[in-house]
């Protein structure tokens, strides 16, 4: 069992945001096999069979609380590059035109069972008070738009209070009690809502390399989520099952974290197929994919320039960007993957060392349009080991 394979099963995100591993999660994708996926099939199988039997009738749960009056946004945004190339991790602040590295984590691996091991984070947090990044020991963490916030999760892998962290002073300004574990949460893309993935137990359980696999021992799978309106100071819980095993679309893997619409009218999910997510409205309903977005994959950010008028192409070396009308290809560029816009004329990318001999060996950069100006904006580190960091992008 390879390292690549081994971190596809438990990396699918983000991401609800980006993630910030979205770059690595799609390069290990290229390591897909066929006993790999059965592998996963299994510990899916274990997940959703927890979950079926931890069932209760359909409920919605609004838990009230004191509302919470958020930090105003900087306005204008600042846009200033700022980078750090000579720390992995970065001790210096990270950001360029309108987003920013609000954070980053690395894994830890503890052994469960007999050839496997529950994979955890290690968060850390930008800190305006030293203009770098602190380490936590929150479950999770997410910096809202404007980086004055974060939500973060209390707990040991799950967490059952969410808490909203002032980033100026570290201070919490509003604990939320879940009734139910969360295992990530997600900002709404106005700054105001949380998004809460709740679970049956820790889903990030993986094969441990270059050992045998015995029986898969039992994991978390999804039972729903909550939306909090931080304002407000409410938390609304819905359920919502994991995604099946087959069919179409399909997900195979344990996590399954939803994240917010571009617009925040929806939410989505990830698949482990094509398309890579599917759409429910806010209480949970299926919906049809809004019309007009697009989106990098298996990411929150939008594929389509500030300006609506380019879109960021797949994978490369190169990758490619057309005009959103015509299809017709304005600039190739030279590196692994296109993550963001960062303004009009330029994208923040994955970025290789050298002439790309080893594409494990990569870092965050910022490349223009054309593909002629290309900034390093983190030092290159091994993305193929636990200890490599991965960055969260946040608008600024």
């Amino acid at each position: 069992m390879t390292r690549l394979l081994r971190d596809t099963l438990h990396e699918w995100a983000d991401e609800t945001r980006v993630p910030h591993d979205l770059a690595d999660r799609a390069l290990r994708r290229r390591a897909w096999k066929p006993a790999g996926a059965a592998v996963l099939v299994m510990a899916l199988v274990a997940a959703v069979a927890v979950f079926v039997t931890g069932q209760r009738a359909p409920e919605v749960t609004v838990r009230p609380a004191d509302g919470v009056t958020l930090p105003a946004r900087p306005s204008p945004a600042p846009t200033d590059v700022r980078a750090d190339t000579e720390h992995s991790p970065p001790t210096g602040f990270i950001a360029t035109g309108r987003l920013a590295v609000s954070a980053y984590y690395t894994y830890h691996r503890e052994p469960v069972a007999d050839g496997w091991e529950r994979v955890g984070r290690t968060w850390s947090l930008y800190d305006p008070r030293t203009d770098g990044y602190e380490e936590t020991s929150w479950v999770w963490v997410d910096a809202a738009p404007g980086l004055q916030v974060a939500a973060v999760l209390e707990g040991d892998l799950l967490g059952k209070r969410l808490g909203i962290l002032d980033m100026n002073t570290r201070q919490i300004l509003k604990w939320f009690d879940l009734e139910h574990a969360a295992a990530a949460v997600s900002w709404s893309p106005d700054g105001t809502k949380v998004v809460a993935t709740t679970y049956s137990g820790y889903p990030d359980i993986a094969p441990t390399e270059n050992e045998s696999v015995g029986p898969v021992p039992a994991s978390g799978a999804r039972t729903g989520y909550y939306i909090l309106d931080v304002a407000a100071g409410t938390a609304d819980y819905h359920q919502l099952a994991p995604m099946p095993d087959d069919g179409s679309p399909f997900n195979m893997n344990g996590r399954q974290d939803l994240g917010w619409t571009l617009d925040g009218a929806m939410l989505w999910a990830p698949t482990s197929t094509t398309p890579d997510r599917v759409y429910y409205s806010l209480d949970g309903r299926p919906r049809d994919a809004p019309e007009g977005q697009q989106y990098v994959g298996y990411s929150s950010h939008s594929a389509i320039s500030p300006n609506g008028r380019l879109v960021l192409g797949p994978d490369g070396l190169p990758t490619m960007i057309t005009d959103r009308e015509t299809g017709r290809i304005v600039g190739r560029q030279n590196v692994l993957q296109l993550h963001a816009w960062a303004d009009d004329d330029n994208a923040l990318a994955l970025g290789c060392a050298g002439s790309c001999e080893n594409e494990f060996n990569n870092g965050l950069v910022l490349v223009s349009v054309d593909g002629k100006r290309m900034t390093q904006l983190a030092a290159n580190r091994d993305s193929n080991k636990d200890d490599a960091w991965r960055w969260v992008l946040t608008p600024r």
